[in-house]
């Protein structure tokens, strides 16, 4: 099964379920990873709240077993999981959803002189998201981020 397809038939999947596919990879042999999140506003089998729950990754994990094998995904181990607090950022929604909050970004090039960025998010563009980083502000096209993270603010 192609690369495409895989990752096509896990997120048909978690999003026909209901859940935001935040990302899906394939990590040491024969491990397949899948992060997801709750969809805001939507009720779950699980329960309501925001945040992602055992039940939720069981219920996924299931269903992912059994269309992976239908579509012949080779594959020894499957994670569901929760992005976790620092969860990872890489589209124009996930930047919105980010707004206000402190993040870390990577870009594969330089942005305004520099390759990393520690600050807040303050506007997701079409093209780009607004990340203050003291008194400055940076426009970085999500097309340059290599990676990007929700930093956990600890209280």
């Amino acid at each position: 099964m192609s690369s495409t397809s895989w990752q096509a038939a896990v997120e048909k999947t978690v999003t026909g379920l209901g859940y935001e596919l935040v990302e899906c990879e394939r990590a040491s042999p024969g491990l397949l990873r899948a992060y997801i999140d709750r969809v805001p506003g939507r009720s779950y089998p699980s329960g309501d709240g925001e945040f992602v729950t055992v039940e939720d990754c069981e219920l996924v994990t299931r269903q992912l077993q059994y269309v992976l094998e239908v579509e012949g995904c080779d594959y020894s181990r499957l994670e569901v999981s929760s992005p976790g607090f620092e969860r990872p950022l890489r589209t124009r929604d996930h930047f919105a959803g980010a707004v206000g909050r402190t993040v870390s970004v990577r870009t594969a090039v330089e942005v305004s002189g520099r390759k990393r960025f520690r600050g807040e998010v303050v506007e997701a563009g079409d093209d780009a998201a607004t990340i203050e980083v003291g008194d400055e502000r940076f426009g970085v096209p999500y097309n340059a981020i290599v990676r990007g993270n929700l930093i956990e603010e600890r209280r």
